[in-house]
Parts: C-alpha cells; structure tokens; sequence
C-alpha cells in the first residue's frame, strides 16, 4: 500500500499544478480585457471611425410638407398673421 505522506504529498502537487494553471488562465484572460478596454477607450480619431446611419426615407425631404413651410415662415418672420 502507499504511505499517508505520499498520498499527501501527489495531492499537494496536484493542487499545486492546478493553482498554477488557474493563475495562468486567470492571468491570459485580464491581460485580454485590459487590451480590449484600451482599445474601446481610445481617443478617436477622425476619419477612423465607422458612421453608419442616413434617412430611411430620403425621398420624403424632397418636398417639404405645409407644416413645415409654416414654420420655416414663422422663422423667417414672414408669418402672415
């Protein structure tokens, strides 16, 4: 059979191998995060960012609408009234 301070002792060194392996693990992953959050916090840069985006209906600015003659009118201060 094998003694008690064997068993002990490949217990340890298990738990030793797999503490350092967590470590490690844990290590990789907050050096990927602290990468990542110092890209996504950079300054921006102009010209370097992506602008997505536009009217869905550009169409609908061709003719402006009698609302909106009223109130550029009003703006204008050529308000009838």
């Amino acid at each position: 059979m094998v003694d008690d301070s064997v068993t002990k002792n490949i217990a340890y060194f298990i738990f030793a191998i797999s503490f350092f392996v967590m470590i490690y693990f844990i290590s990789q992953q907050a050096r990927k995060n602290r990468l990542s959050a110092i890209d996504q916090h950079a300054p921006k840069v102009a010209g370097h960012d992506i602008l997505d985006g536009g009217a869905k209906n550009p169409q609908q600015f061709d003719e402006p609408d009698d609302d909106a003659l009223e109130e550029m009118a009003e703006l204008l201060g050529e308000d009838e009234d």
